[in-house]
């Protein structure tokens, strides 16, 4: 436990973080989230965002050692997917039990599941969690990892972030120290080019990275290894000797991105792939850092060409989205990275920002977000459920671009509403996804049951009762059919 508490603290103290640097020394040990509330699920554990980072590496077997409901609630919690092995998707759980806690039987349970798993699968490796049931009592996973690796001779990973220990976003950093420690560095592959780079931070989400890859593909660009989406041990076990890396997401991994770059002298940089200037330049500066790293100058000409490329392309095909989006409002309640490249990118196609939430943004991107829309007026820090619907059912808004969890909130205001977080269906990276992005959007405004449902119900348009309401004359039919049917009997239907 005393090591577990000397990672958090290293955690907090985060160098990289223009928001943490800015903190006197009795700040920055407070770390950069706020401290959970008893009872409250506060958006996720740390062993919820642990799991978060770690299993979209799909050939390893993610063991959680805990009662069973750990895993229900925490299985399949993003939408990342894999291009070939699926024993990622398979849930295992040690299943610990009262009994098994009050006779001491949990790390004996737990040796006994890894010697299960690798005889069942023969996985290349096993992550194993703990979680607060299991940190509180006192197994050993680290001392039973350890002896299990020996014994079977595999990797047997201890993933130490049990829930109690903080948010969310203090287990994704967690689950990056357990690769730092555990994984990357330990295997030297035999095919390492000038041309290799490390994608951090992207989940692959409805398969985002694949509109992504071909781009690096057609520029001789190999992605070494992309943690956490779509990933294999191996690749990630390389991870140390790639010549650049891209940040996606600087608020889960950006002690690893740091780390990495203190240890093997891998530079790295934020960007993003949402939004076609984005995607641009997120390719123009990976070609720069390799160049940096001693890759051959001509790559930068070649990226400009296949830039040029894409981009006349994606230009073309939003062309016919402009006329019918241009001045189009929308409401962005979501965080991270989306907060600002999101924006961007539908700005870029003539659509209007009235709010974007910046809750789990770092100070890098509200000073973006500032940049773009030119104030801070359209930022929110958190707007509460009322808020939201007071927003939308006034009509300041043509569509909501949010996660599951405010659908509700947007289809009771009678306004179209958009997926953008980890659940959604389609994939919006690269130029490709930009255009469907825009297309998704298009749709759900131009859904001709927003028209329908703003109309008074036909009961609502009886002249004796409400005369001030216009009804359409489909209402008006609907009416009569249902007076009509009102008036009739039993005998009308020849019955008794």
């Amino acid at each position: 436990m005393s090591s577990l508490r000397a990672k958090i603290q290293d955690v907090f103290n985060e160098p990289a973080c223009e928001q943490n640097r800015g903190k006197d020394a009795k700040a920055r040990k407070k770390g950069c989230s706020k401290p959970l509330t008893p009872g409250a699920a506060a958006g996720g554990c740390a062993f919820d965002g642990a799991k978060i980072v770690l299993q979209p590496i799909t050939d390893v077997a993610h063991l959680i050692h805990a009662p069973l409901a750990c895993e229900g609630n925490s299985w399949d919690n993003r939408g990342a997917a894999s291009s070939g092995p699926t024993l990622w998707r398979t849930s295992f759980t040690t299943d610990l039990t009262e009994l098994d806690v009050v006779m001491g039987q949990g790390e004996r349970k737990l040796f006994k599941a890894i010697r299960e798993i690798q005889e069942a699968y023969g996985p290349p490796a096993i992550f194993v969690y703990p979680t607060c049931v299991t940190a509180l009592i006192g197994d050993d996973i680290e001392a039973v990892c350890k002896r299990a690796a020996e014994k079977f001779g595999l990797p047997v990973v201890p993933v130490n972030a049990p829930g109690f220990v903080g948010s969310k976003n203090l287990g994704n950093k967690l689950a990056g120290e357990a690769l730092l420690e555990h994984v990357i560095g330990t295997v030297e592959p035999d095919d390492a080019g000038p041309y290799d780079i490390n994608i951090l931070g992207e989940f692959n989400l409805s398969g985002e990275f694949w509109l992504v890859k071909p781009l690096l593909d057609r520029l001789g660009i190999r992605v070494r290894a992309c943690i956490p989406g779509d990933a294999r041990y191996f690749d990630i076990a390389c991870a140390h000797r790639a010549r650049a890396a891209m940040m996606v997401c600087s608020t889960a991994l950006i002690n690893l991105a740091r780390k990495m770059e203190q240890r093997w002298d891998i530079p790295f940089f934020e960007g993003s792939f949402y939004g076609i200037t984005d995607t641009s330049e997120a390719l123009r500066q990976i070609s720069q850092l390799l160049v940096k790293k001693g890759a051959d100058p001509e790559i930068l000409g070649r990226t400009e060409a296949l830039i040029a490329e894409e981009e006349a392309i994606a230009w073309k095909k939003l062309a016919a989205y402009r006329p019918r989006l241009e001045g189009k409002r929308v409401l962005l309640n979501t965080g991270g990275v989306k907060s600002w490249s999101v924006v961007h990118a539908l700005m870029e196609v003539g659509i209007e920002m009235v709010g974007t939430s910046v809750k789990k943004s770092t100070v890098e991107d509200k000073e973006r977000i500032k940049q773009i829309l030119k104030d801070d007026n359209h930022m929110f820090e958190q707007m509460t459920p009322r808020d939201l619907y007071a927003m939308l059912s006034e009509h300041k808004a043509d569509i909501m671009l949010s996660g599951g969890r405010t659908q509700f909130i947007a289809l009771k205001a009678k306004t179209p509403w958009l997926d953008i977080n980890q659940e959604r269906q389609h994939p919006y990276a690269g130029y490709d996804g930009m255009v469907e992005l825009v297309r998704q959007i298009d749709l759900a405004i131009h859904n001709p049951i927003w028209r329908q449902v703003r109309e008074p119900a036909p009961w609502d348009c009886q002249p004796a009762v409400r005369e001030e309401l216009p009804c359409t004359k489909s209402d008006t039919a609907t009416l009569h059919a249902v007076q009509e049917f009102a008036g009739t009997t039993a005998d009308d239907f020849g019955e008794n």
